[in-house]
This record gives C-alpha cells, structure tokens and sequence, in this order.
C-alpha cells in the first residue's frame, strides 16, 4: 500500500478534503453565524470522519456581498467569524488531529470596501490607485455607455460607473473589483499573502477563479461581439488562450511565480485551481511548476449515465497524467445543487427552474435521491486522484429548494432581477442534533433557516447507526486508506452489461456500479462495502455501488 499519509510532501495526490462553508458549518458564539471556534470545536468530527483535509472557504474581513468572496483584507479574520487568534487555534488544533489546513485565495477581485479600492474612487481618474484595478473611460458622447459588452457572471454588464465618470471592471457583483494583474504591486502583495498562510502553518491554497487574473487590456479593449456568453460558451468560440478575461496564456506565468513561492516551504505548500475551463486547457493549471491540481467539473457535470462518465473519467485522468498531477473528483460544492438533489433531476431540467418551483418541479424523491447519492459518492471515492466532499454530503443532506425569497443572502437574486434564485440552499447550516434551536448548529437560530426534516439527517441521528449516511462514509473512507495504492485503473467493459460501470484497481480491488434501470449479477468477490445493503439473490440493483476484493 502507498502511504499516502501527511507526512508525505505529495499528500494531497490521493486525499480526501473536506469543504467547510464556515458561516454554515458551526457557530460557537451563538449569534446565527458560523464562526472559527465552531470550526474547531467540530475537528472531531472530520477526524473521525477520515478525511485528510479540510478546505475553509472565505473567512476574511468581508460585507457578505457574495458569501465572503468580496474581500476587504486578505490577511485578516472577518470579526463576526473570530479573529486571526482563533485562526491559529484552528490550524493547531487540525494538524493535532492528523488534518491538513487549505484556505480559500481570491486573488481576481477585492471587496469595494478594501482600502486599495476606496483610494481610488478618492483619488480619481489617472490616480497611481486607479491603476491597482481596471478603470476606463466609457464610450458614448459623454462616456454614459460601458466600455465593452463584457458581461457579469451574475448578470448585466461586468462594468460599473462611479461618480467621476469612469467605469471599473467586475467581472462578478458589483461589490467586487476586478484586480490589475498587470501591476507589480498586485502581483507582490498576493506573494506577501502567501507567505502570510504558510508561515500560519496553511498546507495549501485554493484558487478562486483561477482562468481570470490575466486579462487582455490592450486598447481599444475588445468585444467579445456575443456578450451573453460569458463560461465556457464564449471560450469555445475563440482560439485556447485568446478570450479578453478567461484563460489567457499569459495567467500560467502568475502560477508559475507563485510555485517559487511555494515550494520554498517544507513541505512545499500545494494549491488546487478553480478554473471553469475545458479539460486539456484546466490541465495546464495544475502542471509540477504552477499549481498541483486543478477541479475537475466536468465529472460534477456528468449526468447519471454509464458511458458518460466512464468518457469523463478517462479523459480526466489522461488529462492529468500527461501533466505529471493527480486527477480530482467532486459532486458538490458552496456553489451547485447538492447532488443528493441534482442526479434525480430528469436530463434537460433547468436547475434555476427547479429551484424557483421550490422544487415541486419536478419533484425529487428524497429517498431515491440519497440511494444515488451513496452510489455515487463510493464510484467517486474508488477513483485514483482527490476526493472533494462538502459539507454535509456525509449526512445526506438534499438542497433546500423550498428556501422563500425574503430570505435569500444570494446576490444573484437580486443582480439577476430576481429571476435566478442562486445558491442558499446548498448552504443552509449543518443540522448537528435533532432538536434546538437550530439543531445544534449554535444556541440560536441559523442566518438561512433550517427545515423541519433536517432533524432526521443530523449527525445525532446518524452516529452509530448501521447503515446510516454517516456511518458508510466513515467505512468508506477507513477502507480507502487501506485498498488505495497507485493511480492506476483498468476499464472491465467485457464482462459488464450496459448501464454498469466497473473498474480494477491495484491487487484486483474492483468497483461496480449499476447505474440501469434493472437489476444485473453481482460479479463474483467478497463483498467489502455496499451503497445500500445487498439482498440475497445474487443481483445488484439500481443505483447502487460495491466494491469488492
């Protein structure tokens, strides 16, 4: 067996890391909002889960303009969330455990209240300060129209026009700035920002944005000509590493000067990119000499069929390999329908839709749904490369459709003119018991309320219960430490009946998933983990994994 342990300075090829949404996550102050003390005192319970990690999204100073990721100082703690004390007590207590600490790095965009940002709307046009972000002029006889036909991703123009005249760039909320990261300064100070984590003892770093930081801004700065094109649509339309803002060329050379950075750490710090690009481009970001790895979000994508996601899968792990890194895996995040929901939804259903029916539309069978869940969660943890799970996957938890507007914290409802409700329901805060004010996420109520049905999900109901979520995650993950050797797998296509994914691993180790309509054979071998228990009758039903020695 490899040992893939934390003493190894590759720990992070073959990991399991956890995501903790930190204002959903624990809240030991009791004032609705998850916290850093939350966080620690819940480490036992990743511990014991047996992960290898955990990832903190943003808990920098922040006015919740986007969920934490408007930064006002990326050196420091949000007040509300605790302070850089608290921070420490945390990574201490972690690497205690046995657990590697990543942090969330937003290095496109600032909050509008960062100090850098307030200097130049003070300072003017033609300012040293301005020149830190993207101002412009705008077009039109009195400038009164955006410079280009950029788009935001929350919606409307990614331009924004300030009292002067001018207009900066946000390529997100209004709230967030895009950076210049053509200037020396910027690319100094996340340097300092780097080395301000490490030396904190931070294992690693993920990357928000990461295809963004450099953009063309060459004037006159171009239209992209189908403005509404703002993801990979517009990416594909335009020769690979050419678009004004996304996955430019020029970006490896920041990750490039970062992993100098890095690697003057022992061990060298790791860092995992998010970048929404297509495969063999996001392969790139994750190449020896930039940043270790990068999401895989095309198997988050994949729908719930055999032979899509045996071709995402090989491809990503080919993609990979030919760079030298390990592949990822992830089926949720802070940022996409929980997938306990997402797989039941019928091919072709409108997400957004979904969610603004409350999800009656169509409804989603919360028992099927957790029984593809679990089949999916053991195909996913049987793969080689890195486990991404968010919280609250280990308990089953659903997305919380039914969410009314008045509550919504998601700025896209509102940037959007309220037609895409966003993403609250995948961060509605963890149920930990099954009664109190708010299930023991804290002495209070939760900032997102919690439905009443979240009291059968929370870890109180699920501790020590056989065949609970929680209980087959922990098994799982025991059993992975002890199976999981090489990065290696071998396709069993001849002897599997359509619908079914099935692969060796090394020493013959197998997965088996039957992702049909119809019950099929159990292949023969002893049976060493079940999504759901196995009748008697030699058959392996729908949506259900095994995995066999």
């Amino acid at each position: 067996m490899t040992d893939f342990s934390s003493h190894r300075p590759d720990w992070w090829r073959q990991a399991v890391v956890y995501q903790v949404y930190p204002r959903s996550f624990a809240d030991a102050d009791g004032d609705g909002l998850g916290d850093l003390r939350g966080v620690t005192e819940r480490l036992p319970h990743l511990a014991g889960l047996g992960v290898d990690a955990l990832w903190l999204s943003p808990f920098y100073p922040s006015e919740l303009a986007d969920g934490g990721y408007d930064v006002a100082d990326h050196r420091d703690v949000d007040p509300r969330l605790g302070s850089l004390a608290d921070f420490d007590a945390l990574a201490a207590e972690a690497h205690r455990l046995g657990l590697k600490v990543i942090v969330d790095l937003v290095p496109n965009h600032t909050s509008h209240q960062h100090l850098w940002f307030q200097e130049a709307l003070a300072d003017g046009p033609g300012s040293p300060a301005r020149e830190r972000y993207v101002f412009r002029d705008g077009r039109g006889p009195s400038g009164e129209l955006p410079p280009t036909d950029w788009q935001s991703v929350f919606g409307g123009s990614a331009w924004q026009r300030v009292p002067d005249g001018q207009w900066y760039l946000h390529l997100f909320a209004r709230e967030q700035p895009d950076l210049n990261w053509d200037h020396e300064e910027i690319r100094e100070d996340f340097r300092t920002t780097l080395r301000f984590w490490s030396d904190r003892g931070v294992d690693g770093f993920r990357v928000d944005v990461a295809h963004a930081l450099a953009k063309d801004l060459a004037e006159p700065l171009r239209d992209l000509g189908t403005p509404e094109l703002v993801g990979e649509e517009a990416l594909d339309r335009l020769p690979p590493g050419t678009h004004p803002f996304y996955d430019r060329d020029e970006v490896h050379e920041i990750y490039r000067d970062w992993r100098r950075v890095l690697d003057s750490y022992t061990p060298p710090r790791t860092a995992v990119a998010e970048a929404w690009v297509p495969g063999t481009r996001r392969a790139l970001y994750a190449r020896p000499e930039e940043l270790n790895q990068a999401f895989n979000f095309e198997y988050l994508q994949a729908s719930w069929d055999a032979e899509e996601i045996r071709t995402v899968v090989t491809d990503s792990l080919a993609t990979a390999r030919a760079v030298g890194a390990s592949a990822t895996w992830v089926l949720s995040n802070h940022d996409v329908l929980r997938h306990t929901s997402r797989l039941m939804l019928p091919p072709g259903t409108d997400d957004n839709a979904w969610l603004l029916s409350g999800g009656h539309a169509p409804r989603v069978d919360e028992a099927a749904g957790l029984r593809r869940a679990r089949a999916a969660t053991l195909l996913m943890l049987a793969l080689p490369g890195s486990s991404y799970v968010y919280q609250g996957e280990e308990l089953g938890l659903p997305e919380v459709a039914e969410l009314p507007v008045e509550v919504l914290q998601d700025p896209l409802w509102e940037q959007t003119g309220r037609i895409r409700k966003g993403r609250d329901g995948c961060r509605v805060p963890l149920p930990w018991t099954t009664t109190g004010a708010s299930y023991g996420f804290g002495a209070a109520g939760a900032w997102l309320p919690q439905p009443p049905y979240f009291a059968r999900y929370a870890v109180e109901a699920q501790e020590g219960v056989q065949g609970s979520t929680l209980e087959l995650y922990r098994t799982a993950l025991r059993l992975r430490r002890k199976l999981l050797d090489g990065e290696e797998l071998g396709w069993l296509r001849d002897e599997t009946p359509p619908g079914v994914l099935a692969f060796a691993r090394h020493d013959g180790w197998r997965c088996v998933t039957n992702l049909s309509d119809a019950p099929v054979p159990l292949p023969p071998g002893e049976v060493l983990l079940s999504s759901v228990p196995l009748d008697d009758d030699g058959r392996l039903d729908p949506d259900t994994t095994v995995w066999l020695a």
